[in-house]
């Protein structure tokens, strides 16, 4: 297995050697370039995305079929169509998230950017055209806001899911702007925060503009989303189709704020998170510099830290939302990047952590990876 890592100044392989023991980092890919997710397409085993974005070039992407050892860039990137004469358009800054398209869509792929916008390529990410149905909503602009209470690093839109039993059933989390749901293959597109506070809109439990950070579907339970929200760590179970504030269960002293959510490959009711400073001028950091995971065994019903191997004290680290995943193995292994630039891993699904690699770039994602 590898891990696919991005950074902010470029990408990075990890190979793992026997039982997860070795690694062997090669890169950097593209140097020099903000290297916001990079994905190995499960349906294949050996095609590779990977997002690039240069301050002097603007936003495009690169895909590999040889493990990463050359990319060719795409021939039409996505882009926003564009503005009629005398209207202002949008621009695509960057290419913030990637998701393989349905098992029975080879070929198939989404891409989420900043600002707010939907792609889809059908022919491994060689082409991208924009998914009309969101990207020219008329209630777009009223669910994406004017950009002003964006994120320092911009509005995305993210957490891509598409529905292991339909191809036409999406999901995608906008940051801001909440969690929206199509049943028509993105024709159409309707908010799903009910339940899911927004602490820093002045109105109350409103439909629309909440703040997702990540939100994931278990393949072998798709009828139950998680969400970590700038708000807490919430449930959706579709029969409800109310969220459910899981986070509460957390220790007080800790809180539920953080980026990052990880499911556990077999069982539906098991997930990690990494939870960080959310007080008064959100210092996203790990609480009282002691950084620790903490996992739920119970679809969030209680809580339990995981820090053995952590820094027991100043440890600040941040940790993105793309950049924790779990991988297949039994036990499963846990990682995690930080922006500091270390990427650390557990084995034994939390028990026990080590650092795999310090001194990288401020690290954006870490994924998974299974070549064929």
């Amino acid at each position: 297995m590898a891990l696919l890592i991005g950074s902010r100044k470029g990408a990075f392989i990890l190979h793992a050697g026997p039982g997860r023991r070795d690694w062997r980092t090669v890169g950097p890919h593209f140097l020099g370039h903000a290297v916001h997710h990079i994905v190995l397409d499960p349906r294949d085993g050996r095609t590779l995305l990977c997002t690039a974005h240069a301050g002097h070039l603007g936003p495009t992407l690169f895909r590999s079929t040889d493990r990463g050892k050359s990319w060719q860039e795409s021939k039409k990137p996505p882009a926003f169509a564009k503005a009629p004469e005398g209207e202002t358009g949008r621009s695509v800054d960057h290419v913030f998230w990637l998701a393989p398209g349905h098992a029975s869509e080879p070929g198939a792929w989404y891409a989420g950017t900043s600002p707010q916008g939907l792609f889809r390529s059908e022919d491994g990410g060689v082409t991208w055209e924009g998914v009309a149905g969101f990207n020219a909503h008329p209630k777009r602009p009223a669910w994406c806001g004017d950009g002003q209470q964006a994120a320092p690093d911009g509005a995305t839109l993210h957490s891509i899911i598409v529905d292991p039993r339909d191809p036409k059933h999406l999901y995608i989390g906008l940051s801001s702007g909440g969690v929206f749901e199509s049943t028509d293959g993105g024709r159409d597109w309707a908010p799903i925060n009910r339940g899911c506070r927004a602490d820093f809109i002045p109105v109350p439990d409103p439909e629309y503009g909440h703040d997702v950070h990540c939100m994931r579907l278990h393949p072998l339970a798709p009828d139950r989303l998680y969400q970590q929200n700038h708000c807490g760590i919430y449930r959706m179970d579709r029969a409800e189709s109310r969220w459910v504030r899981i986070g509460e269960r957390m220790p007080k002293k800790i809180g539920d704020i953080g980026f990052p959510l990880a499911l556990h490959p077999r069982d539906p009711d098991t997930m990690w998170v990494f939870p960080m400073d959310g007080s008064t001028v959100w210092p996203r950091v790990s609480p009282g510099g002691k950084p620790a995971v903490y996992v739920s065994h119970n679809g969030g019903g209680s809580w339990r830290r995981q820090d053995r191997g952590l820094p027991v004290n100043q440890g600040w680290f941040t940790v993105k939302r793309q950049a924790m995943c779990a991988d297949r193995h039994d036990p499963a292994g846990v990682y995690f990047g930080t922006t500091g630039g270390e990427l650390w891993a557990s084995t034994n699904e939390g028990e026990k952590w080590n650092c795999l690699v310090r001194h990288l770039p401020e690290i954006y994602s870490v994924e998974t990876a299974v070549f064929a």
